[in-house]
């Protein structure tokens, strides 16, 4: 009687201790763990590849050594568009990104910003991708909990806590970037997290990673996702990708109350216009993508053909109304070039000056004529048409720097050069890198099957500021 009595005492005892096990195994799930969970799919683990050529001359056929680099990036279109930052993807000859459940993909650099330092990136998915949920910056604390997710030194999948240490910080981080309004954190970051999220305990991102304080210990810097957004709008703009266009003039609305796309207008006999969109219209759906702000509002549209007709939902007056929008082709302007692009300049459309032809040849060492339209496809899909070198100029610049007769330039400081007014008008430019007017402008050429480029010695006019003279009476 006795044993059977210690053998149930066991029993009891060892159920208690099972049942005390399986509470703990719940309590494990936090806010923090339930956030990282959310955001992690949408992260991507992003290694890079790039020559490192010993030879002054970067057309120099010796290939020298391979350099490997990472960084992270997140999903924001499930057709395969990320974002990262621009220091992780520049001048890299390939991009893999891997993500958690271990697929794998090359990737290719679509637009990029590099004085804001983010870069659009795309892979061609095998399937939709999960989009990162992104909350605000508009209301961010001091001491708020947040979770930092990348790649540090090649350690795919990482998630470091931490909190907000402060708001607003301007950072200079070299003689050439600055940053303006970043998020500090000591959630640990590390070489390889830049590119990604800062995330809340809502698992939704609220900053982009961008640099640490070297030296220093939990001293991390993020963008703050408000300010990231606008930029990847304009990454991400139909007239830059599609050559598309729709003519709304989208305000973003972000507080901590609500999140919206306010039409602040349209411009004249445009699709928008068209449409019937008005001012103070609440934009809610674009076919089958939620508007939240004019990220959303652009990729709803990316990939469109001129013609396409999308549904547009809005709020207007506390009434939710229906139209239809049809994108058109964009006609005017000047757009950037692809690589490396800063897609705040400003649009031009100088006509080419008397004499251009000669300018080019004493300036650049060229002579030049436009690539007709039986022979863009030498070009390949990622420019529209290019300038074919005729001849160049024994020691001037584009000899000197390793331009050759028959390759076709298609960039200049980073602008499309299709047609002798593209050129003429960079080279009438003001120059606000030093005072002598003196500046090396990278170009791209087509050679063969091979994209490369290279920099020009080149003289800019000088910019005078307001109020100042320049030289002495």
């Amino acid at each position: 009687m006795t044993k059977r009595f210690l053998s149930l005492s066991a029993w009891c005892a060892l159920t208690l201790c099972t049942g005390s096990a399986l509470l703990s195994a719940n309590d494990r799930q936090t806010p923090l763990t339930r956030a990282a969970a959310r955001a992690i799919p949408s992260v991507g683990n992003i290694h890079t590849e790039k020559s490192a050529n010993p030879r002054d001359n970067v057309f120099s056929s010796d290939k020298g050594r391979k350099i490997n680099g990472m960084g992270t990036g997140v999903v924001v279109d499930e057709r395969g568009y990320m974002i990262t930052n621009y220091h992780v993807v520049a001048d890299v000859d390939t991009i893999r990104v891997e993500f958690a459940d271990k697929s794998s993909y090359l990737a290719r650099k679509i637009n990029a910003d590099r004085v804001n330092d983010l870069a659009l990136i795309k892979i061609e998915a095998t399937k939709p991708l999960k989009v990162i949920p992104h909350g605000t910056s508009s209301d961010l604390m001091v001491c708020e909990s947040v979770i930092a997710i990348g790649n540090p030194f090649g350690y795919e999948g990482t998630a470091t806590v931490g909190y907000i240490s402060a708001l607003g910080r301007d950072v200079e981080a070299n003689e050439t970037q600055f940053y303006k309004n970043l998020i500090q954190t000591d959630a640990a970051i590390n070489p390889g997290n830049s590119g990604g999220p800062l995330v809340n305990v809502e698992g939704e991102v609220i900053g982009i990673n961008v640099a640490i304080r070297a030296g220093a210990q939990k001293i991390g810097f993020a963008i703050p996702i408000d300010d990231a957004r606008v930029i990847i709008e304009r990454l991400m703009s139909v007239e830059q990708l599609d050559r598309t266009y729709h003519g709304l003039i989208p305000r973003n609305v972000k507080s901590a109350a609500s999140r919206m796309l306010m039409v602040d207008g349209t411009q004249p006999d445009s699709p928008a216009a068209t449409a019937g969109l008005k001012n103070g219209d609440v934009i809610l759906h674009a076919g089958e993508i939620d508007i939240v702000d004019g990220a959303d509002w652009e990729r709803a549209l990316l990939g469109r053909p001129v013609g396409d007709k999308i549904e547009i939902t809005v709020r207007r007056s506390d009434k939710v109304e229906k139209a239809t929008l049809i994108l058109a082709a964009y006609t005017g302007g000047r757009s950037n070039l692809n690589l490396d692009t800063t897609p705040s300049r400003p649009v031009a459309t100088t006509a080419p000056s008397p004499g251009a032809d000669e300018r080019f040849w004493q300036q650049l060492g060229v002579k030049m004529s436009t690539l007709p339209e039986s022979q863009k496809n030498l070009v390949g899909p990622k420019y529209r048409g290019g300038m074919r070198v005729m001849d160049v100029r024994d020691g001037g610049p584009s000899a000197s720097n390793g331009i050759q007769k028959g390759d076709i330039l298609v960039g200049l400081d980073k602008w499309e050069t299709m047609s002798p007014d593209n050129i003429g008008w960079i080279l009438q430019q003001p120059n606000t890198q030093n005072q002598d007017g003196q500046v090396s402008l990278k170009f791209f050429v087509i050679r063969g099957t091979e994209t490369r480029y290279g920099f020009l010695p080149v003289t800019l006019p000088q910019r005078v500021a307001a109020g100042v003279t320049t030289g002495i009476n």
